[in-house]
């Protein structure tokens, strides 16, 4: 059987493979929490698509974001021997807290409520995984709010990754060039430092 949880949206089904399970009320709360930070109601888009039946599944820790037809074609391969299946959007820590991995950043991207652009001097610094400046800010989306999630991009608008707004759009008009005003998160350059946590 199959359906759409109404309160957290997302799908859940029993009768697909028990090697990648379905998340858990808890887990997939804490999962669409996160999710709503950066892109808000726009979740359902990940959901109600077009192209077939999109679910999220946990495995060893991981959660992965895949296809129901992709996943029915993987009922053939083990638990133990299962790296990697779709795309994986993040991980839960042993305390249960969920986190974000660069890997969902076309995603978040696509959909992203709230952005901000980087100044050409300021890239590199965000890809080496420091906070944003002032001083390094290109753009702000209008109405961002402060402790929301934001897409990170340069001036030619491609995503470098994402974080947490430490000011408000309002806020950032008036701050210090050295204030911080966005909390780094993850960065595209991470599939070069951490390549081997990338399945």
């Amino acid at each position: 059987s199959s359906g759409i949880n109404a309160e957290y949206g997302y799908y859940i089904t029993n009768n697909l493979s028990s090697k990648m399970r379905p998340l858990t009320e808890e887990e997939a709360k804490s999962l669409f929490e996160k999710l709503a930070k950066y892109i808000g109601e726009n979740m359902k888009l990940l959901l109600e698509r077009s192209d077939g039946n999109y679910v999220f599944r946990y495995h060893k820790d991981k959660v992965y974001y895949v296809s129901e037809t992709m996943m029915k074609k993987a009922t053939n391969i083990g638990r133990k021997e299962l790296i990697s299946l779709g795309t994986l959007f993040g991980k839960f820590s042993k305390g249960g807290k969920f986190k974000l991995h660069i890997t969902a950043l076309d995603f978040l991207s696509s959909y992203a409520k709230q952005k901000v652009w980087l100044k050409p001097g300021a890239e590199q610094q965000f890809l080496y995984g420091n906070n944003v400046t002032k001083a390094g800010l290109g753009r702000i989306s209008a109405g961002t709010e402060k402790y929301h999630g934001v897409v990170v991009y340069n001036m030619s608008d491609l995503p470098l990754g994402f974080g947490v707004a430490a000011k408000s759009t309002v806020e950032c008009k008036s701050t210090e060039p050295n204030t911080i005003v966005v909390f780094h998160q993850a960065d595209v350059g991470e599939y070069v430092r951490a390549e081997s946590t990338m399945s």
